[in-house]
């Protein structure tokens, strides 16, 4: 083959008489772009991309442009002219514009005039100057082809160069070139190339901004003075987060939003309680002032900045409901909670609910960057279990976490914002003292969220005018940086006069406003667009589950012919189905724990306690690390065709009305899913909703949750919430790390009736505890520690008469016909180590030894425990046995309990291993060592 500038030389290359040519070469460049030299490779992608960016090019319309260029380049040869003649040289700097293109489209951002603080020179980009492409001054008149650029097909260099500064160099840096979907792409691109980066509005528009710039500001200023020294996070330096909050309901209620459920920490969050969710003004007053009312079902209360609110706020398409999450000072925990909140809304809805229900995370620069919870939440954007379509995410970008301000402190990446790029999510860095640009962002990130229902970012560049709290003061670590602050106008004031200099408003307009929305502070109730009436909003109320405590009565019988044909509907499989042999086995032995040939175990009491629900109408969701087949081969709620791979779920098939059962192997995060589930929980009362730990001292990973959350949600913001915790929990020889569910720091956050912690030891009691979580109307979360070696102990079995009669039981007392007259010792105990004690105790025939198991931990069935032990009236020593080291498990937390419930003759001693740094030893024979002895202690 001819080398490309050879046939230039001798005959144009683009001549007629090589169109078959060029059409075999240009088919072998579409099958393999580097199987033609590079000048052509160079040449064949200007035209491929020329469609703007479509995936497949019609050869008829590459054949035309080939033709076309050949006829040019045939009439300018024949005339003589050489300034347009498709030599070497043009090809190269035709190259060179392609590729200066595609650097500004890629690297743009990094030259952007989007950074409000210039005090400190901006990086040089040199991949951006005309000589790194092989242009010049000199070509800034020649006219080449735009390619993939929104517009003529051809322009002079200047007016490219132009377009492209504007577009990718102004107040907006963009981020979008990571996306793999080049669909997604092009969409991106000519959105941004067709307004340059500018948004465009009418006079009304412009005004409204400057009002919301000045409502934004004169809150802050108002608070400064009103209430000194008191901390307030002040949004001062990223005012326009406001008017783009505004612009972002009334954008997505125009386009059927009718739920927003937003995430945020404390920057901000004052401004954004009174000027978008229309908190009364007096009301934070009284907050300040320390005259607030706490929530109804609140004890403690809880600091005015981490409160949560919710409103209905009219929108160009109807009513948006907001709902602002309550978020504790663990900033960006909060993510995940929101998609739980969002998820749980969702599931109620129909095929437009991606859409009616839309999730914003509000995040702070350095807290992006640096927790890693935000990293699990990105995680889940994508997965069927906890997709919610897509997530707008608006960085407030104040340039400095606390104190830390330098990029190699904070980060070890050029932004704060490239933890998104892991979902490939468009990134748009914005000016935050350009509101109008702000407001463009906000259309853009809105309609891709919409149109991709994927995950997109705001980085709202701004900066902190105040120290991290008002009684902070910042000069001390950044003197340079609040140098410049000091002395830089306020965003309020930068578009006041651009809009004087613009004859929108009139000298002195702007300060009408900002002397009328003081006045409107304190004489007004709300200072937000108006909050309307919306009495039919809400299709889940909490109402009917307050002032219920724990012990609430709850019917959780199920009548054994219902029992019987739920059993034998989740043994059928549809026809051809092939399962596992293993699985097979499993489901053999279920029959015939249904025809009452054998006793129910603990995997199929479980799934039978689902399968009640669901037939009686109530939703079912189950998600953890293993959760469809069960961590330790039990549940197998899911099924797989040992030929075709594909999945089978036998429990929605009993389904009865508008009840799911979902089921979810989540990605391998504790935190992340923990939230998820916490969130879905507190926004769905009429489901079980279950996250179960692979083991229970993974929870570890999540203990934020564990205690910011569930524990303390309800006395700190009145929040009720019913989420299932299932801890697999034991000693069983397995080391350290997979024995405890670590059931002291449970016990130790338990007060006011906060949660529930429960440690069956049958099937008949796991399954009425399930039912009874949601049965009765009284909504507390639950800790369950679940077994591991019981899910298939011989003992540890139950009837299907147990099952349908009954209830949960607190505590259980001696099952053994002993003569309670004749027993002067009580052995307590929780759990696996249970079942120990009692081989032991029928071993030695020590019948003077009673055995009661403590079901409920918290709160203590004091009553029922009380009338257990009054029918041992010659007991003399009562002693609590538990497998966990002495510093940990429940001894600590539990033993003022029993002193509590006997005389002053009783003696009460613990039997369990010694205290330990460790929960558990990493020898098995050493385990069985201290297993054996802590059972003689219990029982000598």
């Amino acid at each position: 083959m001819s080398h490309p500038t050879d046939l230039l030389e001798q005959d144009s290359a683009l001549s007629g008489a090589n169109a078959a040519f060029l059409e075999q070469m240009y088919e072998q460049y579409l099958r393999d772009p580097d199987s033609v030299e590079e000048s052509w490779r160079v040449h064949f992608a200007v035209l491929h991309e020329s469609a703007h960016g479509q995936p497949e090019v019609a050869h008829s319309k590459i054949r035309k442009r080939l033709v076309q260029e050949a006829k040019e380049a045939n009439a300018v040869r024949y005339r003589g002219d050489l300034k347009f003649t498709l030599s070497e040289e043009n090809i190269r700097k035709q190259s060179g514009v392609a590729r200066l293109i595609y650097h500004y489209r890629l690297r743009g951002h990094q030259a952007a005039d989007n950074n409000p603080l210039k005090y400190l020179p901006k990086p040089a980009v040199p991949d951006l100057e005309l000589a790194y492409f092989g242009l010049s001054e000199a070509d800034l008149d020649t006219v080449f082809d735009t390619g993939t650029l929104y517009g003529p097909d051809r322009l002079p260099l200047r007016e490219i160069l132009a377009l492209l500064k504007e577009t990718y160099c102004g107040s907006i840096g963009s981020e979008y070139l990571h996306i793999a979907d080049t669909g997604i792409k092009f969409w991106i691109k000519d959105r941004l190339e067709m307004a340059r980066g500018r948004v465009v509005l009418d006079l009304t528009k412009k005004r409204w901004l400057l009002r919301m710039l000045t409502a934004a500001e004169g809150i802050e200023q108002y608070l400064h003075q009103k209430y000194v020294g008191q901390k307030r996070f002040s949004l001062e330096g990223c005012e326009s987060l406001i008017p783009l909050m505004d612009e972002l309901i009334q954008r997505a209620g125009e386009q059927g939003t009718r739920e927003m459920v937003i995430g945020m920490a404390h920057r901000g969050r004052l401004n954004m309680l009174v000027n978008i969710l229309g908190k009364q003004p007096a009301q934070l007053f009284r907050e300040f002032e320390g005259t607030a009312e706490k929530a109804s079902q609140a004890t403690s209360g809880d600091v005015k900045y981490h409160m949560g609110f919710s409103s209905d706020v009219a929108s160009r398409g109807g009513i948006v409901h907001l709902a602002l999450a309550f978020n504790p000072s663990h900033l960006e925990f909060i993510n995940p909670v929101v998609q739980g909140s969002v998820r749980a809304r969702q599931d109620r809805l129909g095929e437009n609910r991606l859409k009616e229900v839309l999730p914003v995370l509000i995040h702070g620069d350095a807290a992006m960057a640096g927790q890693g919870i935000v990293m699990e939440t990105l995680n889940m954007a994508e997965t069927s279990g906890y997709h919610t379509g897509g997530t707008l995410h608006i960085v407030i970008n104040n340039q400095i976490g606390f104190t830390t301000s330098r990029v190699n402190d904070a980060r070890s990446t050029p932004y704060c914002t490239d933890v998104a790029q892991m979902v490939q999510a468009p990134v748009f860095h914005v000016n935050a003292d350009d509101p109008e640009a702000v407001l463009f962002v906000t259309q853009l990130a809105l309609d891709y969220r919409m149109t991709f229902h994927k995950d997109v970012v705001i980085d709202l560049i701004g900066y902190r005018r105040q120290g991290h709290s008002e009684a902070d003061e910042p000069a001390a670590t950044q003197p340079l940086m609040y140098r410049f602050i000091r002395n830089h106008p306020s965003v309020r004031r930068l578009y006041a006069e651009r809009l004087e200099r613009e004859e929108v408003i009139v000298p002195g307009e702007a300060a009408e406003m900002e002397q009328a929305y003081r006045q409107a502070l304190e004489t007004a109730d709300v200072v937000s667009r108006p909050i309307v009436p919306n009495p039919e909003h809400y299709k889940r109320s909490w109402r009917p589950y307050f002032g219920y405590g724990w012990d609430a009565p709850a019917d959780t019988t199920v009548a054994p012919e219902t029992l019987r044909a739920l059993g034998e509907r989740l043994l059928d499989l549809p026809e051809g189905f092939v399962a596992h042999p293993r699985v097979v086995a499993i489901r053999d032995a279920r029959r015939r724990m249904m025809l009452g040939e054998e006793p129910l175990d603990w995997g199929y009491a479980e799934t039978l306690a689902y399968a009640s629900l669901l037939a009686q109408g109530l939703s079912v969701r189950l998600s953890g690390e293993d959760s469809e087949r069960g961590t330790f081969f039990h549940r197998h709620a899911v099924v797989y065709d040992n030929e075709t791979g594909q999945s089978y779920t036998p429990l929605r098939t009993v389904t009865q009305g508008e009840a799911r059962f979902e089921v979810f192997n989540s990605l391998l995060s504790e935190a992340g899913v923990l939230g998820f589930e916490y969130g879905y929980s507190t926004a769905e009362p009429e489901s079980l909703v279950i996250w179960e730990a692979q083991f229970g001292d993974f929870a570890n990973g999540a203990q934020v949750y564990i205690d910011q959350f569930i524990s303390s949600g309800q006395a700190k913001w009145g929040l009720l919430c019913h989420l299932t915790v299932l801890l697999p929990h034991g000693y069983e020889g397995q080391g350290p790390e997979h024995s405890s569910a670590r059931l002291e720091r449970y016990l130790q956050l338990c007060a006011e009736h906060n949660i529930q912690v429960c440690v069956p030891t049958t099937p008949a009691q796991i399954f009425h505890l399930l039912r009874r979580q949601v049965l009765r109307p009284c909504r507390l979360p639950l800790v369950v520690m679940s077994p591991k070696s019981l899910l298939r102990h011989k003992q540890a079995v139950s009837s299907l008469a147990e099952l349908a009669e009954g209830a949960f039981q607190p505590v259980l007392d001696e099952i053994d016909p002993l003569d309670p007259q004749a027993v002067t010792r009580v052995v307590l105990c929780a759990g696996k180590v249970y079942y120990d004690v009692l081989d032991a105790r029928r071993a030695l025939k020590s019948n003077h030894i009673a055995i009661v198991r403590v079901e409920q931990l918290y709160p203590f069935p004091q009553t029922q425990f009380k009338d257990i032990l009054a029918r041992y009236p010659n007991m003399k020593q009562l002693v609590w046995c538990q497998e966990e080291p002495e510093n940990q498990g429940a001894w600590h937390q539990i033993k003022h309990r029993f002193l509590d419930s006997v005389g002053g003759g009783v003696e009460l001693r613990y039997a369990g291993r010694p205290m330990s740094a460790a929960p558990a030893v990493g020898s098995h024979r050493l385990h069985m060592e201290q297993q054996r002895q802590l059972v003689a202690d219990a029982l000598d």
